[in-house]
């Protein structure tokens, strides 16, 4: 025991004169960090401009251009919203005449590193321009308002989106520019300065949710905020339903679409509380997970949402709601929310509502449970089983009014924006689309159940549209089909399409889908004949609806590390020498299966098949392979 104690000795005092090395040398750093980190941005920073900003870039940090068209959409529904928020009579807006003290962290001070910012009672800026009632289309941005909006960008990295929003949204009181790295929060405070909006960025040090939870109370919440992390936003969500203003706006980004479109259903139950799906409608099932996400967090609350726009483009969602407080409409969330029955053979989806309002004689509510399920054990169409999701939002996911007012406002300043073009191709791709239609088809898909050429678009809209029924594309994928015609009424007009397309007869195996839907005979009269609104106005327009891959590498970046991390043309240079790896390594061992020796392991063996782990390659050869060579044995032994 004492021999192990001495032993040991040593190694504790070197560990704790390891430790008080350690604890001396952040110290130090500490001290200096000013000095050294200035150093250092000098050294490492790249100057990116998107819009009217000019910001600074640690070049180990990735600045991907193609989220600029999220920041330019954000950009205009937030100038919109400013626009509706000056439109009230002064006396209905949330005024708030508090202004915000940036609080710096200090090393003799650990509470203020989850501290972004403290309040104080003074009065803010007097010296900017506004009057009382002002018009909301005289609004300019980067003057301070009293009564405008607070804007919190919860998750900011180097601050560009609040650089924009200072200099490119009117009506602006503040704007909280957080994020939890301090190097991060030295960029905001460093580009605030270069683009001369000091008066309106205040850069916040401290935990994104914590910061929101802070500002919960009534004078103290926020009018916008804006959640664009690198992943998942569902561990923010608690904190921001509580933390924005009765009919604030609420923009949130997910970029976890693997986990959304069904590649980790277990995963998505755990993040969002619903189960998704691996299907063609994919990318819209994600967005209407995400917002009944939102709308979970919001109830227990007794708020609810109203969803203003909703897109799927890139690789990732992006939702914009307005935040609401009502324990009666609250009430009614349950029967905006559906489980979806998605067949395993043909692909057929039905929804289940989780519950019902229905309104009595004298116009008062009632809500009641659901009744189902909408389907059998058993597809009524391919009779293979279902795979059950959600729940998902399967009310009106996007507001016609407001997206027709961003529209208009776009094309007013079509140079304000460098994505304009595309802004307003998808918005226009939205006013079309069917407003309470969940889900949607894939031509091709279809079409691949039963082995069959596939129609023209025009011509399977224009069979839809023939029977009566409503269709329009989604901005969510090219080649779409959102109707609400029912399953038996594609099958029908597929199998009318078969009569003139015939499908293979090796197809027709029993059991497989194409056998059980073709020999159902059709039910609906079907006619191909063109339709005069089966083109719809954004294609004969030749708009940007879906836009093609905008440069090489151009998705998601690898994540910003804390102590920097290669930048982005050793990214670049690693995904191209680790291309097609699985691919070469599948083929490597393709060509050794071919004769390889399995003793050797190595080379062609003349033994083919026959080869043995026990053989020897100058002795062992039998004579079926030197038969087959045409050698003599000579010829074998000097070999």
């Amino acid at each position: 025991m004492w021999t192990y104690m001495y032993m040991r000795l040593p190694r504790v005092v070197f560990r704790a004169r390891l430790v008080e090395e350690v604890v001396k040398l952040k110290v130090a750093h500490c001290s200096s960090a000013t000095g050294t980190m200035a150093d250092n941005m000098q050294q490492s920073v790249q100057l990116v401009k998107e819009g009217r900003a000019e910001v600074f870039y640690p070049k180990s940090v990735f600045y991907n251009p193609v989220q600029e068209f999220n920041r330019d959409l954000t950009i205009a529904v937030v100038t919109e919203f400013a626009k509706e928020h000056f439109a009230m009579p002064v006396g209905k807006r949330k005024k708030d005449t508090i202004s915000v003290t940036p609080k710096t962290a200090t090393t003799e001070d650990p509470d203020s590193l989850n501290v972004g910012y403290t309040r104080d009672q003074t009065l803010v800026d007097k010296s900017a321009t506004e009057q009382k009632d002002l018009d909301s289309n005289t609004l300019t941005a980067g003057i301070k308002y009293e009564h405008g909006i607070k804007i919190l960008e919860a998750l900011s990295a180097s601050g560009l989106r609040s650089m924009r929003f200072a200099l490119e949204v009117p009506g602006v009181n503040e704007i909280i520019t957080n994020d939890y790295d301090k190097t991060a929060v030295d960029f905001v405070k460093r580009n605030a300065a270069h683009n001369n909006v000091e008066h309106l960025i205040t850069p916040s040090f401290a935990d994104g949710a914590m910061l929101m939870y802070q500002n919960r109370e009534y004078n103290q919440q926020f009018d916008v905020i804006d959640l664009d992390p690198y992943g998942s936003p569902s561990v923010f969500l608690d904190a921001a339903v509580q933390a924005v203003k009765e009919g604030g706006l609420l923009c949130v980004t997910c970029t976890d679409l693997g986990v959304l479109c069904g590649n980790g259903s277990e995963t998505c139950y755990s993040k969002y509380g619903a189960m998704s799906l691996r299907t063609k409608c994919c990318h819209e099932m994600a967005l209407r997970i995400a917002l009944q996400c939102i709308e979970a967090h919001a109830n227990r609350y007794s708020r609810y949402i109203v969803p203003l726009l909703s897109i799927s483009v890139d690789f990732y969602i992006r939702t914009f709601v307005k935040i609401f407080t009502s324990k009666e409409r609250v009430k009614q969330s349950v029967s905006k929310l559906a489980m979806v029955y998605n067949c395993t053979g043909c692909g057929t989806f039905h929804l289940q509502r989780l519950g019902r309002t229905t309104t009595r004689a004298d116009n008062v509510l009632k809500h009641s449970l659901a009744t189902g399920p909408p389907v059998s054990q058993l597809c009524p169409h391919c009779q293979h089983t279902h795979h059950l999701g959600g729940p998902i939002w399967a009310d009106r996911i996007h507001n016609v009014d407001f997206v027709q007012k961003i529209i208009s406002n776009v094309e007013k300043s079509p140079d304000r924006f460098g994505t304009s073009q595309r802004i307003r191709g998808l918005l226009y791709m939205i006013q079309e689309e069917l407003p309470d239609v969940p889900l949607y088809y894939i031509v091709d898909q279809l079409c691949n159940v039963v082995h069959c050429n596939a129609p023209t678009t025009l011509q399977l809209r224009s069979a839809i549209l023939n029977a009566g029924y409503n269709v329009s594309f989604s901005h969510a994928a090219k080649n779409s089909l959102k109707t609400n015609a029912p399953g038996n009424v594609i099958w029908d007009i597929l199998r009318s399409w078969v009569k003139t397309h015939p499908v293979s007869q090796k197809r027709l195996i029993e059991g497989t889908p194409v056998n059980n839907i073709l020999k159902t005979a059709p039910e609906t009269n079907v006619s191909f004949v063109l339709h005069q609104d089966a083109n719809p106005a954004s294609r004969k327009s030749g708009l940007t609806r879906w836009q093609e891959n905008p440069e090489p590498y151009w998705g998601p970046k690898a994540r910003a590390k804390a102590k920097g991390g290669a930048e982005m043309e050793e990214q670049v240079a690693k995904k191209q020498r680790l291309q097609g790896k699985r691919q070469e390594s599948e083929m490597q061992s393709k060509n050794l299966k071919q004769y390889p020796c399995k003793r050797h392991q190595k080379g062609q063996c003349d033994l083919g098949e026959e080869c043995k782990y026990s053989h020897d390659i100058s002795n062992d050869v039998p004579e079926k392979a030197m038969e087959s060579t045409g050698e003599s044995e000579t010829e074998t032994e000097m070999k």
